[in-house]
């Protein structure tokens, strides 16, 4: 028996290192949410963004700064004078992940893609409005709009701006996005079981990372990236904490106290980080018209007890719509929510909300109460937020109706018309991005899900996208946030933190900012 101990430990401990080695090469990540597809043309839903960026490239990317543009498949690029006319000269060293070599035609179908109205693309206005895509040789890309963008380089960073294998579009039909997309990231399509695994495996060609973002260009460092839906936070947090997963840009804010004093544990927070947890109204039923019942909501609740008790001071309190860290920020805005239980009692009584029935819930002259129903997402901080909200309103007579939905289906709810309220969290990168997106009249009904149509909104607006210079862009932007803020369209809540939890044994995964995931190409981060 003695002889032969030997080689059996030594089996063993060959077993166990082969099985270490397996596992390594293995980035398990944790999310709170998945999404209903990942084809980025067709959806607002962060959730996919971070995918899509995996697994696509853009033209240019997000430098770490959260503002500047650099080189990505687009080497280089030149401006006309009048702010029309983009030239990008691109890789020529770029393949797919099935192998089809990259070319400017692949860039000239993805944006004319996206802005077919077929698409329904709700973040086609992030590329501009196009005039016309031109490819006058394989790695020349002419991108022309209408009127000038002062916004355009930042923007088309994002995700919804990937670049698109014709083909695979093509092959998969209906599925593409859910049996499957080819990009040209440093992550390649596996395959996807909603609500449950989406597996990635490493893009062996890939060599064009940006740089000098990332001091590796790439191929990524693990074979495989395993991304499992885990709804719960008490289940994201244990599994964490047990290193069952290496990753997650959603461990239980009320917990990173705890998670950062952990030695097995590694969090970063993302900054710069500009995300505004919010309640819109939709602002023409019948409940919530009134612009008086909406200021009224809106500064019955107290911000500061919100973010201390719900969120353990993982988020600051937000009495504006824009950080004001943010480009293009409004100081004038900042006096506009004043929290007043008192006045929101006075402007209920003024908006014909003053009488009470016998559960004190306030009801107009026609018996009706007040009682707006509120779409939620039923994850992480949202339902513990809405509940404390809830009871600030009932203090002041007003019954919110909440409806958690699950991530997955939210979107095609928001989409109709058959509530009052909703609520997300939104990243942005400027005022300008903010603006355009929700309050410009062209997107009704989705995302202006306000459905707020205003002429001096619009043209304010209009004035920023369009402006060739820094003053005349802020100057727009300024109005606009002046105009909505003063309309209470929406109920300003938060600004959560954006953190990145790792565990020890996963080096070098620096946490980016873009759009709400921490984890944008991976290139560095080894085991």
């Amino acid at each position: 028996m003695s002889l032969h101990l030997p080689r059996i430990l030594a089996m063993g401990l060959l077993a166990a290192l082969a099985a270490t080695a397996t596992t390594a090469q293995t980035l398990n990540m944790a999310k709170a949410l998945d999404s209903p597809h990942y084809d980025g043309h067709r959806t607002t839903w962060s959730p996919t963004s971070d995918v899509v960026h995996m697994v696509q490239d853009t033209l240019v990317a997000l430098d770490w700064d959260g503002k500047t543009a650099v080189p990505l498949l687009a080497k280089s690029w030149t401006v006309s004078p009048d702010g029309k006319l983009y030239t990008f000269k691109l890789r020529d060293d770029v393949q797919f992940c099935s192998g089809k070599k990259f070319t400017a035609a692949d860039v000239v179908y993805s944006f004319n893609r996206q802005k077919d109205p077929a698409t329904r693309a709700p973040y086609a206005w992030r590329a501009g409005k196009i005039k016309e895509l031109r490819a006058p040789d394989p790695y020349t890309v002419e991108y022309e709009l209408v009127e000038p963008y002062s916004d355009m380089m930042v923007q088309l960073t994002m995700y919804n701006n990937s670049i698109h294998n014709k083909e695979s579009v093509d092959s998969l039909g209906k599925d593409y996005g859910i049996k499957g997309i080819d990009g040209t990231g440093p992550w390649c399509w596996v395959n996807w079981q909603p609500r449950t695994e989406l597996l990635l495996k490493r893009h062996d060609a890939y060599k064009w990372g940006p740089m000098p973002m990332y001091k590796n260009p790439g191929p990524v460092k693990y074979e495989r990236l395993s991304i499992k839906t885990v709804p719960e936070d008490s289940s994201r947090l244990a599994a964490m904490m047990s290193g069952r997963f290496d990753i997650t840009s959603h461990f239980p804010t009320q917990f990173i106290d705890q998670a950062k004093k952990n030695p097995m544990l590694t969090v970063q927070e993302a900054s710069p980080s500009f995300q505004l947890m919010y309640f819109g109204f939709k602002a023409d039923r019948p409940l919530v018209k009134d612009k008086r019942v909406r200021e009224a909501m809106s500064i019955a609740i107290n911000r500061a007890e919100l973010v201390k008790g719900v969120m353990l001071g993982q988020a600051g309190p937000a009495y504006t719509y824009i950080h004001e860290g943010a480009l293009d920020y409004n100081p004038a805005t900042k006096g506009i929510v004043k929290e007043d239980v008192a006045r929101a009692n006075k402007l209920l009584d003024e908006a014909g909300w003053a009488k009470k029935g016998a559960d004190g819930i306030r009801v107009n002259a026609q018996g009706e109460r007040l009682a707006p129903v509120v779409f939620i997402p039923q994850v992480t901080y949202f339902p513990r937020m809405t509940e404390a909200i809830q009871g600030y309103m009932r203090k002041i007579g007003v019954d919110w109706k909440i409806t958690a939905l699950e991530s997955t289906i939210m979107p095609a709810k928001l989409s109709g018309q058959d509530f009052d309220l909703w609520t997300v969290s939104v990243p942005y990168l400027s005022a300008g991005e903010l603006m355009i997106f929700y309050f410009d009249s062209a997107q009704i009904p989705t995302p202006n899900r306000m459905n707020w149509k205003d002429a001096a909104t619009d043209a304010a607006i209009n004035k920023g996208k369009t402006a060739l210079n820094a003053a005349d862009r802020a100057a727009g932007f300024m109005a606009a946030q002046d105009i909505v803020m003063k309309e209470h369209l929406w109920i300003p809540v938060m600004n959560p933190k954006l953190y990145q939890t790792t565990t020890n044994k996963v080096k070098n995964a620096r946490a980016h900012m873009l759009f709400q995931y921490t984890f944008y190409k991976g290139l560095d981060a080894s085991p």
